[in-house]
């Protein structure tokens, strides 16, 4: 597929400026005073100014009639609606210039908000925690969306202008820095980009460019129409802008089952992958590509794919994450009613081959069939997970596990994820049990505000009826500061306790599990009602990893079959199975 250029570059007596707006009688590029710009074949305008270099502030004027930023704009100093800043890429001196990242079976990932993650809320206050994250056993720091969005504080999946992280967090080479600390830690950086849609305040493409978007609609806007090769080009090059000018290491693709795919045809994200993969032959570089994909479709993953070629590394099992918040709080509203009736059994399913729902009748998605089979995928193919941002702040408390769970409970999940042979990620401030809220939060003006005020009370009617006034406000600025981290959180005795099991889990991970996951396959699981699990995966060297565990409050007996191999957690197993109690083997 040819590659178009968007956006501005900075040449050797200036800059070139480009913008595809075919709805378009004429359009200038504005600086000090408008430059007109030559229309071109297929909608596309362009013009070379002489004298111009990084810093520079610019808009496009659509026929005379409204002035815009740039929909590549590198950066927004004034939000979304202000001027478009030239940045030269080209001037950032990185440091961790032998960088080339990391292989996938190295990942453990923290998700991070960038405002929340400290009191500052900057690209330059998270790098005095990259040597906390590091300490705990972390390599993958993964950042949740950045592509500019309305207003000072969000969750950063309204964004609108895709190739420029947000001012509210610092300049770009302030994010670039924080990425070049990282790499000197050995920390690969992950970032979650969102395709599917365009936020509803800022995006000014349907003036100029209404064929961007099909009739069709997402949860959240307009569909976006990919058939487009100029559209579908704008989300390839702003991946590919996030990979080369950011260096960061690997995407994750929110939603990605309403992403736009037509039949019989080659999907935006299999050509994405396909030049991510070009770019990472070329760099030398490990590049990782991670779904969310309800739709569960294994066809579109493939661990081994090195680089990728079409396929996707990893998918986040939102079904993992399901079956265990229903095991461990005893929930059913919305989709944890399709995990009811049998938590363990369901979750013995999810570690012995991937998904729980590869092609069953799912009662919450309408009672279709959803999913593929996946057993015979590499199980480094699936990030398991206990709490995300969805999964926290889509409650309506935006309350943690921690807040509503046994802690021995947690603490046995904790053990099952960070040592099962899936990337495992955690949610900042889980490896200590952070109790501090994450609320949805979103900071519009005017009548957008109002409609999500209304939105959010029809959505959890329940939740004002049970909790009224204590339910957060997503507009209220409390809201957003009671998302704050709690990194004092450490300190105390239950906070320095939890950090430390988690350390010692990743340690054994690095020591035992790690060196073991090349070639490793899915092998076979059960659980018992009681509360008895057993698992194991066979090893690429022929050997395999055991799970033995009791998942109830209460003691059991041991199986009577014995459990072979050397322990690597939780010692020798005795007649009677503690409560929660996890124990892992290596069997040779």
């Amino acid at each position: 597929m040819k590659q178009l250029s968007f956006g501005v570059s900075v040449t050797d007596d200036g800059a070139s400026f480009r913008l595809w707006a075919p709805a378009a009688r004429r359009v200038d590029v504005v600086l000090e005073l408008p430059h007109p710009m030559q229309r071109g074949a297929d909608g596309w305008y362009t013009a070379d100014v002489a004298g111009i270099k990084g810093g520079a502030r610019y808009r496009f004027r659509i026929d005379d009639e409204i002035d815009v930023p740039d929909p590549a704009s590198a950066f927004q100093p004034e939000d979304v609606s202000g001027p478009s800043e030239v940045i030269d890429h080209a001037r950032f001196d990185w440091r961790a210039r032998d960088w080339r990242g990391r292989p996938w079976q190295d990942a453990v990932f923290i998700e991070t908000h960038v405002g929340a993650f400290t009191e500052e809320g900057s690209y330059r206050a998270m790098i005095d925690k990259l040597d906390h994250l590091v300490a705990t056993g972390i390599t993958a720091l993964e950042l949740m969306p950045l592509a500019d969005f309305a207003g000072s504080r969000g969750w950063g999946y309204d964004g609108v202008l895709w190739y420029a992280p947000d001012s509210a967090y610092g300049r770009p080479e302030e994010l670039k820095r924080l990425i070049d600390e990282a790499h000197l830690r050995g920390l690969m950086v992950f970032l979650d980009v969102v395709y599917n849609h365009f936020g509803p305040e800022g995006n000014f493409l349907h003036r100029y460019a209404p064929t961007f978007f099909t009739e069709g609609h997402t949860p959240w806007g307009s569909a976006i129409d990919y058939r487009r090769p100029e559209v579908r080009a704008f989300a390839i090059e702003n991946a590919l802008h996030w990979l080369r000018d950011y260096r960061f290491d690997g995407l994750r693709f929110d939603a990605a089952n309403h992403i736009l795919v037509e039949p019989g045809e080659i999907s935006m994200l299999h050509d994405l992958s396909r030049a991510a993969g070009a770019f990472a032959a070329r760099t030398g570089r490990h590049i990782h590509l991670v779904l969310e994909n309800g739709d569960n479709c294994a066809s579109l993953l493939d661990a081994t794919q090195e680089p990728p070629h079409g396929k996707f590394r990893a998918q986040w099992n939102d079904d993992y994450h399901h079956v265990w918040h229903v095991l461990l709080t005893g929930e059913s509203q919305g989709y944890y009613g399709d995990y009811q009736t049998s938590p363990r059994g369901h979750l013995a399913r999810s570690l012995a081959s991937g998904f729980v729902y590869q092609g069953e009748n799912a009662p919450f998605w309408g009672n279709k069939p959803r999913g593929e089979s996946s057993g015979h995928l590499a199980p480094t193919t699936f990030v398991n997970f206990l709490q995300n941002h969805d999964q926290i702040g889509n409650r309506p408390l935006g309350d943690r596990l921690e807040a509503i769970a046994d802690p021995r409970a947690i603490e046995a999940a904790l053990a099952v994820t960070l040592l099962a042979p899936m990337p495992p990620m955690l949610f900042m401030g889980e490896e200590w049990g952070s109790k501090k809220p994450f609320p949805f939060f979103c900071d519009f003006k005017g009548e957008l505000a109002e409609a999500v005020r209304k939105g959010r009370r029809e959505e959890y009617d329940w939740a004002y009826e049970a909790y009224g006034d204590e339910v957060p406000d997503p507009l209220d600025p409390a809201t957003f500061k009671s998302a704050v981290l709690d990194w004092d959180g450490r300190t105390t005795a239950s906070g320095r306790a939890r950090l430390e099991l988690v350390r010692r889990l990743l340690a054994t991970r690095r020591r035992e599990i790690v060196p073991r996951l090349q070639g490793m396959a899915f092998g076979e699981a059960q659980a018992n009602e009681n509360g008895v699990l057993r698992a194991s995966w066979r090893i690429g060297d022929g050997t395999t990893l055991r799970l033995l565990a009791n998942l109830s409050g209460s003691s059991i007996a041991r199986p009577r079959e014995a459990m072979a191999g050397t322990p690597i957690w939780g010692g020798e197993p005795g007649e009677q199975l503690d409560p929660w109690s996890v124990f892992w083997r290596v069997e040779s």
